[in-house]
């Protein structure tokens, strides 16, 4: 039985390899998102920015702001715990 249902599952294969391949790449590139290095990074390049004068103390609190709720609330839509 092993070898027909291997048989009729075959051109379903490269599906099921593409499904597997785009859930491997959705974890990795959530890991990043909310790595905490990442964000620290992304921190400290808003504070440079503003120090060197390329944005103004609004967008820079903006755009921590949207830093610090992508840490504290993933994207998964649920409210933070």
């Amino acid at each position: 039985m092993g070898l027909i249902s291997s048989i009729f599952t075959l051109p379903i294969a490269p599906i099921r390899a593409v499904l597997w391949l785009g859930e491997v790449i959705q974890d990795q590139v959530e890991q990043q998102l909310h790595d905490p290095a990442v964000i620290r990074r992304e921190l400290e390049e808003i504070d440079e920015a503003a120090a060197a004068g390329h944005i103004t103390e609004d967008e820079k609190a903006a755009a921590q702001q949207a830093v610090l709720n992508r840490m504290i609330r993933p994207d998964t839509g649920a409210p933070p715990i």
